[in-house]
């Protein structure tokens, strides 16, 4: 029987506490034009259905929190980034909870 981890979970204020590390990679995986319409400060835009075949630019040595709008995308890009043993966590709640905390978007 396979072994399956849980996702880590990130919530939103957590998240913005952590901004100010460079060595964090924020890696959004909504698709470019959501992304657009606002992201989190500093992060990096690499669509979920692109994510399997651009594992090699992630670098595998920095901590990295997936965001979508709501959390879901972003914890199958976690699943993703685990089994390729990356060190993740995924932004509960997505983007949507980011905006609920009053935190902001960068456009």
């Amino acid at each position: 029987m396979r072994f399956l981890r849980r996702v880590p979970q990130l919530h939103a204020v957590g998240l913005a506490e952590r901004l100010d590390d460079r060595r964090l990679l924020v890696l959004d995986v909504r698709e470019p034009r959501e992304w657009r319409r606002g992201h989190i400060r500093g992060s990096h835009n690499v669509p979920l259905s692109q994510l399997a075949g651009r594992l090699s630019r992630i670098p595998l040595d920095r901590p990295v929190v997936t965001v979508c709008a709501s959390g879901h995308r972003s914890a199958a890009a976690a699943r993703i980034l685990m089994r390729a043993c990356y060190e993740v966590e995924n932004l509960a709640g997505g983007l949507t909870r980011w905006s609920r905390a009053g935190l902001p978007l960068a456009r």
